[in-house]
């Protein structure tokens, strides 16, 4: 998911957090007491068989299905000692994101510092919810750029809305899970059920790469850099009931994560699996140790609102190094595709030089956001110009069988569409690249953003041969000047994407 034009309305249709509900109903049963307790090792335990393989050098796993995604995060929340630090768009209060809070508030109770980075427009916690978990001492939230939800009033939010443009769009799309300082998850994925596959209707194709050794001082650097950045304020400044804190009642949460309607037992028990898996990698090669990978990520507060879009992107100055070194081909991944005149003459000098682009981005049928798709619709036949293969994910994509939660695939009565969300892009057969990237205007001038460059051929040729089996017929639609799948919805849907042609495409 991405920011789009009706987002605006949030700030109007939310009265304020500190009047939302509690998401998580009071306790029927003590489903905790029939949770096995376990004696975990901690997390450095784990690590000491890989020190030498590590030593100058980073750990990579490329997390391609959403289980493996949620219970890699969950394994290491479990086994934190010290520190754990998020950073993430979207932290949903649905079954995933519960959940993920309550193993967070387990870590807290058990010493760990908890500290998580969150932004504000899409902020679904109440503040009554966000106060009582900062009144936990081992847990710290800090809101980024906290101008249209969290501690404002109606008045106040209409006020951003009609008179702070560029403030209301400087918005945090980073994504880091970093525990010990040690191992860190970070790529397309936020917090929430469609992320990891769990969603009864939409679901996500999405990509993560878990990560330990070298490059996980640039991650530290960067999480510390967005922590302290004055644009970062904390919940007890923004929440005038956050500075009378009670001692927190977390009852209500424990007993929702334990009780297996909500967490079933069966994923658990794979959770505690996950070493053996990692072993188990190892042995086949898929979890490479590789020289020179790089973390890199937009500064704090990156339209700083010198011209009109702000800009001064060093993600999107990288990327355009990385396909200037292409000998032969890029392959891209990018749920939305908004591409200006200047995109486009970059691309078709690439083309001239002989690389073979190909781009696999969201059809109309499979797409969440229509503003995105409008400004994507509207210039789909000059970029068809400039030489690129263009394909578009099918809602339907076989590979939604592979990369869903089984369990959950198996429950329910149908299954439920899916659209692409991962970026990413390889360069030849040498470069990976994952990260929090679309391929607009917003992540060029107005989000900041972070990706992780890979230079392996052994990792790009598996992420390469599983972005090209995702362009294949039963996956996408490819098209050409003279088709494109937008007849596969409904007119309605076809005329709500026309009606949004009135947004200005240097905003989407």
């Amino acid at each position: 998911m991405k920011l789009n034009f009706s987002w605006l309305l949030l700030p109007i249709m939310s009265l304020g957090c500190a009047t939302t509900s509690h998401s998580v109903p009071l306790p029927t049963h003590d489903y905790c007491a029939d949770v096995p307790i376990l004696d975990r090792q901690p997390l450095s335990k784990h690590l000491i068989p890989y020190a030498e393989q590590l030593k100058g050098k980073s750990g990579v796993y490329v997390l391609e299905q959403g289980t493996e995604a949620m219970m890699s995060r969950a394994w290491l929340t479990e086994r934190a000692e010290k520190t754990i630090d998020i950073q993430y768009f979207i932290f949903s209060v649905d079954n995933i994101g519960l959940i993920a809070t309550d193993y967070l508030v387990r870590a807290a109770e058990r010493g760990v510092q908890v500290r998580v980075l969150v932004d504000d427009i899409m902020l679904e916690a109440s503040g009554d919810e966000l106060v009582t978990l900062t009144s936990h001492e081992n847990i710290h939230i800090k809101v980024y750029n906290p101008n249209a939800n969290v501690g404002k009033n109606i008045a106040q939010k209409l006020v951003t809305l009609v008179t702070d443009f560029h403030g209301l769009n400087q918005r945090m799309h980073n994504k880091i899970f970093l525990v010990d300082n040690k191992v860190a998850i970070t790529g397309g994925r936020n917090i929430a059920d469609e992320y990891f596959g769990f969603d009864h209707t939409y679901n996500f194709r999405d990509r993560d790469v878990l990560l330990a050794g070298e490059v996980i001082d640039s991650m530290s650097r960067s999480f510390e850099e967005y922590w302290n950045h004055e644009i970062a304020v904390s919940v007890e400044e923004l929440i005038e009931s956050g500075k009378d804190q009670k001692e927190p009642n977390f009852t209500p949460l424990h007993q929702y994560a334990c009780d297996p309607e909500n967490f079933h037992p069966e994923i658990r028990n794979e959770i505690e699996q996950v070493p053996h898996t990692f072993d188990k990698l190892i042995k086949e090669g898929k979890l490479h140790f590789v020289d020179d990978v790089e973390y890199l990520a937009d500064q704090p507060g990156k339209n700083d609102q010198t011209t009109f879009l702000g800009g001064g992107s060093v993600t999107k100055d990288r990327l355009v190094e990385l396909a200037n070194q292409a000998k032969k081909s890029i392959i891209i991944q990018t749920p939305y595709l908004v591409t200006t005149k200047e995109d486009r003459k970059f691309l078709t000098a690439l083309v001239n030089k002989g690389i073979d682009i190909r781009i696999l981005t969201n059809s109309l049928a499979s797409n969440d956001n229509l503003e995105a798709f409008s400004g994507y619709q509207r210039d789909r036949k000059a970029l068809l110009a400039t030489g690129v293969d263009i394909y578009e994910f099918r809602p339907n994509a076989k590979i939604r069988q592979r990369v869903m939660n089984e369990q959950m695939y198996k429950r329910l009565p149908s299954t439920p569409i899916f659209g692409l969300h991962s970026k990413t892009m390889t360069i030849d057969n040498d470069i990976t690249v994952i990260g929090t990237y679309n391929l607009d205007p917003r992540s060029a001038n107005l989000n900041t953003e972070s990706i992780t460059i890979i230079p392996s051929k052994g990792i790009t040729k598996d992420v390469r041969e599983g972005m090209l089996a995702e362009m294949e017929p039963e996956n996408a639609w490819r098209v050409t000047k003279d088709f494109n799948p937008d007849d596969q919805v409904t007119l309605t849907k076809q005329l709500r994407v026309k009606v949004r042609r009135v947004v200005p495409k240097n905003i989407l």
